[in-house]
């Protein structure tokens, strides 16, 4: 069995390093993410932080997205919204439905739903 000289690797070695730094790197991705998901899916099985904690941290999440110049995902601002309620701040979080109807159009239907109750009172909000 005849042994590979070092000089037999160089070139296959050459066209490599040359492929690879010609490579462009992928597209940005298109929301920050971060750990959002992680925490809309411990929220709903009521396994995560208190609504207190969620909100900064979802808070901060906003702020590293605007100075990135990156856009929320998808339901960020929803999620933020019941949070808020949750914590008896019925305002804030018709701003932010209102906010995530103007970014997602098509959130629009369960946005309405939201907001409409937020307006109906419950039974034991209304008088005898």
């Amino acid at each position: 069995m005849k042994s590979v000289s070092w000089k037999h690797l160089l070139v296959p070695a050459g066209c490599l390093a040359l492929l690879a730094g010609c490579a462009q790197p992928g597209p940005a991705p298109l929301y920050l993410w971060d750990k959002f998901p992680r925490q809309q899916y411990d929220t709903l099985l009521r396994a995560g932080m208190m609504p207190a904690d969620q909100i900064a941290d979802m808070e901060a999440h906003a702020e590293k997205a605007r100075a990135a110049g990156a856009a929320l995902p998808p339901g960020f601002r929803a999620h933020l919204g019941m949070l808020k309620l949750s914590t008896g701040d019925a305002e804030h979080a018709r701003e932010l439905w209102q906010a995530e109807k103007l970014a997602f159009p098509e959130s629009s239907p369960y946005m309405n739903q939201l907001l409409k109750r937020l307006d109906t009172p419950t039974k034991k909000d209304k008088p005898a």
